[in-house]
């Protein structure tokens, strides 16, 4: 076995990222377009600020804008003015995470620690690609090759996945080198392709509104696993919003804590459903470059982690780069074994069959613990299986003609009972809850012509079941101008209170002379979550917060684009 060790590459790295990092793009923009927003009146308000649109992700409905540095502020104040946007912020830039390191010689000391090799009796992974939002990979590196499957290049907008600077082919040599063939190292999974998405150019450096659409990508062409091991300082709408679109598809991201020895969090690790993962020591020590907090989900090896370099080498690594790709490759195990598992069921399934190497519980240094190949595959193998929920759509019918707001309605049923229900227009989400007897309002907008109706509903154990209607959508009469804004308030939590753990649901009633469209959460002027129907609610995770005062804010819109917003509440957070 050839070993081409990276003490250069992780030096140079050192002196690279200790560089200052500038926290966003200069001159650009992401906002989020508010659903039922006129396209006409959007091109318009985009048009009349001066900005020129570089891409648009219609999946996540956002836009990435281009304009001078210096009427970035100037313009993020007009464009919320128009109620047209659910949020506008500038793109943020995100780095990778090395540290240095003196290579030696040794074994996968790592496997061991997961007992990667009891969970392999059972399973070595199956034909689910996992995601590596990263800077590519080594395409010709003989103990990768032939893991790769098609993924995308969202700096040139091509196909071309060929590693920018040596970063993703050590993190996806981790999850997933070629095993059990007489060649270099084994990784984690054995069978899962790799899907390269690269958005880390030749610096280390990428940007927010790449992670996000790489996000997308991923839970859109069938990754269940998903590793970042990039981040940045600033918190961000735009990948909430995109790992929020991949939760629904029953997605998991996995990313590094970070490795600033401290307990700020780092985005996307610090995201709602993220799985943030921090580094460990061989002898059960939390590493010292790795952050922690309690923010932090679980704990991996993260130091000597023996794995591929860019141009055909092995080479030790250290950094939360490697934990998040180890963590993720449990992730995919467990999968293999149990399909059927849901997002919130895996990660559930994780946290509860780890190795605890702090206190009992959790803590903020290994947060559930360190992960456990053998204990989650086993927990996954004793999943029950459970046929899947039975749904009938009762109205609108089949052939039916529909405009302005439709109302569909009907049930689901299931021996487990219903965990969700999702209604789906041409493959896009509309509208979800968890009533086994749904009703939900779909506006039609200007839409016309023949459209697919669908409607998911899924069980606590992860099976989904689904009915469709075809209706034909004919225009309405005019309608009436409607001026009058929605009222809202936000009904928990109250005002002024203090907390100091688990999660705390924060709610907002709203109501309108016609219909409410859609509410839109946001802490510190994040945006946590967006909903087209009552109720609208969310779980923040306080461990994901940081100590202090944080403000929580809401609006409402209705299907004119009249915009309504809640007193603030704030809470402090211990």
């Amino acid at each position: 076995m050839k070993l081409t060790y990276v003490a250069l590459l992780i030096l140079v790295s050192a002196v690279l990222f200790a560089q200052p990092r500038r926290a966003y793009v200069p001159g650009r923009l992401i906002v989020g377009e508010r659903t039922g927003a006129d396209p006409q009146s959007v091109a318009r308000a985009l048009q009349t600020n001066g900005t020129i649109t570089l891409h648009r992700n219609p999946q996540l409905r956002h836009h990435v804008l281009q304009l001078p540095d210096e009427r970035i502020d100037s313009t993020i104040r007009s464009l919320e003015e128009t109620g047209l946007f659910t949020f506008v912020e500038r793109d943020g830039v995100a780095t990778v995470f090395t540290v240095p390191n003196d290579p030696q010689f040794g074994s996968q000391w790592h496997l061991a620690a997961i007992q990667a090799a009891s969970a392999w009796n059972t399973t070595v992974g199956n034909s689910t690609p996992i995601a590596v939002i990263d800077s590519g990979v080594d395409l010709t590196h003989p103990d990768l090759a032939s893991r790769i499957t098609a993924g995308w290049n969202f700096l040139n907008g091509n196909s071309n996945t060929q590693d920018t600077m040596g970063h993703g082919t050590a993190t996806a040599g981790t999850i997933g080198a070629a095993t059990n063939n007489l060649t270099g190292v084994a990784g984690v999974t054995w069978s899962n392709p790799i899907m390269p998405l690269v958005v880390v150019d030749s610096t280390g450096s990428a940007a927010y509104s790449n992670i996000a659409s790489a996000i997308q990508y991923a839970a859109d062409h069938g990754a269940r696993i998903i590793n970042i091991s990039i981040g940045g300082t600033s918190p961000s709408s735009a990948i909430q919003s995109a790992v929020n679109y991949a939760w629904d598809k029953g997605s998991v991201v996995f990313a590094s804590a970070g490795n600033g020895g401290g307990s700020a969090p780092y985005y996307p690790a610090g995201c709602t459903s993220v799985v943030a993962v921090s580094a460990t020591e061989p002898n059960g020590t939390l590493s010292a470059f790795s952050n922690y907090g309690t923010w932090v989900d679980l704990s991996a090896p993260g130091d000597s982690i023996l794995t591929l370099v860019y141009g055909g080498g092995y080479g030790y690594w250290a950094g939360t780069s490697f934990s998040s790709p180890i963590a993720a490759g449990v992730g995919a195990l467990a999968l293999a074994a149990r399909p059927s598992l849901t997002a919130s069921a895996l990660v559930s399934l994780l946290e509860a069959n780890s190795d605890g190497l702090g206190a009992a519980g959790f803590d903020p240094s290994f947060g559930y613990g360190q992960v456990d190949a053998y204990k989650a595959v086993s927990a996954a193998l004793s999943t029950p299986v459970n046929p899947p929920p039975a749904v009938t759509i009762s109205t609108p019918t089949t052939g039916s003609n529909v405009s302005g707001t439709v109302s569909v309605k009907g049930a689901a049923s299931d021996a487990l009972g219903i965990s969700s229900v999702r209604l789906y227009c041409d493959d896009l989400l509309v509208a979800s809850g968890p009533s086994a007897s749904f009703s939900f309002s779909w506006s039609v907008g200007s839409m016309t012509g023949s459209h697919t109706l669908s409607v998911v509903a899924t069980d606590p154990s992860g099976n989904s079941g689904t009915a469709s209607v075809v209706v034909s959508v004919v225009a309405p009469p005019p309608p009436t101008p409607d001026t009058v804004p929605p009222t809202l308030r936000i009904t928990s939590p109250a005002n002024g209170i203090t907390v100091t753990n688990g999660n705390l649901a924060v709610s907002a009633a709203a109501q309108d002379n016609v219909g409410v469209k859609e509410v839109c959460l946001y802490i510190d002027n994040v945006q946590q979550y967006c909903g087209l129907s009552a109720s609208y609610s969310f779980n923040w995770n306080i461990r994901k917060a940081a100590s202090g005062t944080h403000l929580i804010t809401a609006k409402a819109w209705d299907a004119a684009g009249n915009v309504g917003t809640a007193n603030p509440v704030s809470v402090t957070v211990r």
